[in-house]
């Protein structure tokens, strides 16, 4: 019964990435059993600021440890049952469900393509000085708008990305809540052999 009056909205997503990484050949590489499927909260109801983000769970090159001012960190590890988690891919509640069907579409994009390409729980990396949107954000988003039309013209399911065309409120209307899971930000955790006597 729970499952007919709530909307998961993690899960629904968690199917969307899922059919992109199949129908995109940029995304075929994306394992999303892997990748962790989240909301956070907004903390206001604006249109601007945060829609979603990438976090991953690797250093450069996908190693566990690296060094800031002569210091050894390593990042706090997440689990599912006995799979570790390379990526949390997470969006902020209301505010993303708020823009329109194209924009909400082009985030998700965004947020696929900084999945680093030997998915190794680092980022793509650009060329460059800017190496998370390469020299221009603008230019980064157009060619996510150019792989959304990729992706609709492949002619997935409309149930999968119907949602989508839902504002948050439309869906708590229709649904009678929205839910989903929630992850606590991982930490850097610091190694204690590497505190300098």
């Amino acid at each position: 019964m729970f499952a007919q009056l709530h909307f998961d909205f993690t899960t629904a997503m968690r199917r969307l990435c899922d059919d992109i990484c199949r129908r995109v050949p940029d995304f075929h590489h994306i394992r999303m059993d892997e990748v962790a499927v989240t909301f956070a909260q907004a903390r206001r109801r604006v249109s601007w600021g945060l829609q979603a983000k990438l976090t991953p769970m690797r250093f450069e090159r996908g190693a566990l440890v690296t060094r800031r001012a002569g210091r050894l960190w390593t990042v706090q590890r997440l689990f599912e049952g006995d799979r570790e988690m390379l990526y949390i891919l997470t969006f902020y509640l209301p505010r993303f469900l708020d823009h329109s069907f194209r924009e909400k579409l082009v985030t998700v994009f965004h947020e696929l393509y900084h999945i680093g390409p030997l998915f190794d729980g680092d980022i793509r990396r650009m060329n460059g000085r800017y190496h998370v949107h390469s020299h221009s954000q603008k230019e980064y988003d157009r060619q996510m708008e150019l792989l959304v039309e990729r992706y609709l013209a492949s002619g997935p399911p409309l149930e999968l990305y119907g949602f989508l065309k839902k504002r948050f409120r439309q869906l708590q209307r229709d649904h009678g809540a929205v839910v989903g899971t929630q992850v606590t930000v991982p930490k850097l955790i610091e190694l204690p052999e590497s505190r300098s006597a």
